[in-house]
This record gives structure tokens, sequence and C-alpha cells, in this order.
């Protein structure tokens, strides 16, 4: 049996660092044996099937393949298609009244407690929010991510120390979710 993936891979094609092309990476995930590949956006998004049933040995795999064919190290995370849809279906804010720019989903190697984000003053930010979900973090920032002042406080490396993070605007997230049911 196999099942449908998404590999997300952190810090890509930003500012023309750590370039790693589209089609180099479908060929790479076709060469690793997986099937029904394919990339959305420039930003390190693609989609395959697998036999495999284990996320963490797939995205160690893929790890290790960029770095020995691209030369730098990219952290991945690998997550089947249910999940994705889960972090959708479980969204704490509005998501038909909101814009696919102000709403964002941050995906952790694991799960996170929140005593991590305790040092946040979440009222000091308003009307940005966020909630935990299942090793994710909901981020509602109305301003979009570049603007917003909450992303930055809850990326801080303090914050982050130890965790494989990457984030995924929520028109992303809709699309990897419509990608892996496909």
């Amino acid at each position: 049996m196999t099942t449908m993936y998404a590999a997300l891979l952190r810090g890509i094609n930003v500012s023309g660092h750590n370039r790693v092309p589209m089609a180099e990476l479908r060929t790479l995930l076709t060469e690793l044996g997986h099937e029904n590949v394919r990339t959305y956006l420039q930003s390190g998004n693609a989609v395959f099937s697998s036999s495999s049933d284990d996320e963490d040995a797939l995205a160690a795999e893929l790890q290790r393949s960029i770095e020995k064919r691209f030369g730098f190290a990219v952290p991945c995370l690998v997550r089947d298609g249910a999940y994705l849809a889960s972090v959708a279906d479980d969204c704490p804010f509005p998501v038909g009244a909101l814009q696919g720019r102000q709403l964002h989903v941050t995906y952790f190697d694991r799960p996170v407690d929140a005593a991590r984000f305790t040092p946040v003053e979440a009222g000091a930010f308003l009307p940005e929010e966020f909630r935990l979900g299942n090793r994710a973090l909901y981020l509602y920032a109305p301003d979009g991510l570049g603007r917003s002042r909450l992303a930055a406080a809850l990326h801080r490396p303090a914050l982050t120390k130890g965790l494989v993070a990457t984030t995924r605007n929520w028109n992303t997230v809709g699309k990897l979710v419509e990608m892996t049911r496909d």
C-alpha cells in the first residue's frame, strides 16, 4: 500500500540562497524510489507517494540526499496527507473569513509543549494571535507574516531551539492537502 506525503523543505530558494530547483527536487525524489512526484511553488513543497510508513525516515533520507546533491543541509519534514488534512480541519481561526496571507501554520518535527511559548506575552501582540495544535502552530497575522511582530517573537531561537520547524501560509496549506488527496 502506498501513502501520499508532502515534503516540506525549510529555507530554500530564499533571496538566492540554498537554491534547489524544483525540477531537480522532483528528479531526486523519483531517484529515491518515490512515485507521483509533484512540486508546488519554488519554496520547497513536494508531494509523492511511497510504500514507507515512516515519516521521520523519509525526511532523514531526503535531507541526506539533498545535502549530497546540492552541498548544503536543508531541514525537511515529511507528513502524510491525513495529517495535513487534520491540521487544516482543526484550525482554530475562521478560515473562511480570512485571506490566505493572514493565516499560517508552522509545522514542527514533534509535539510542542505550550510551556515553551509562555515567555511570549500574547496579549501584547493583539490583534495577532496564535494557537498550538498537533505538531503545529497556527498564527493569525492580519497584516501578513512579513509584518508580524508575533511571528518574530514566536520564532526566536530560544523558543525554537532543538526543533525543526517550517511555516506555510494558508493557501499553501490548502494546496498541499488537495495535492495529497489526488
